[in-house]
């Protein structure tokens, strides 16, 4: 398997990473602290990474400031959002739902939603592509 590596730029000189490989190895509380070490963390209410990308899935971790949202996303393919530091108000269009520390949303294609932080909050998403999988 050839290994794919996110080369660093100006805005993450430290950038330089294995994304896609026959394992990566995550250290989400490491990550966690060089979002919110950058300038765009000061910057911007939210801040996020790749951190395993391939073909048909991607993980990514977001920083998201109290009152932050990500506002009627829809993916075209599946989703999962981890909560894994604050709680974030996670819209659809059956409703609200206010997600926790440690819970999980899982989504099906093509469902809009929307995400907004109640506090500082650390999100695991996770998409997963539609065709490569049915």
């Amino acid at each position: 398997m050839e290994i794919k590596r996110n080369e660093a730029t100006i805005n993450r000189p430290e950038g330089d990473r294995v994304i896609d490989a026959s394992y990566v190895f995550t250290d989400i509380p490491a990550f966690v602290e060089q979002l919110q070490g950058e300038k765009a963390w000061d910057k911007n209410d939210r801040n996020g990474i790749t951190v395993f990308k391939s073909g048909n899935i991607t993980v990514v971790i977001t920083a998201l400031k109290a009152g932050a949202s990500i506002v009627e996303n829809e993916v075209d393919g599946f989703v999962t959002i981890q909560v894994i530091k604050g709680n974030a108000n996670f819209t659809t269009p059956d409703g609200d739902i206010l997600v926790a520390e440690n819970q999980l949303v899982t989504l099906h294609p093509h469902v809009v939603h929307s995400v907004k932080a109640i506090h500082d909050t650390i999100l695991l998403l996770t998409t997963v592509s539609k065709e490569d999988i049915l």
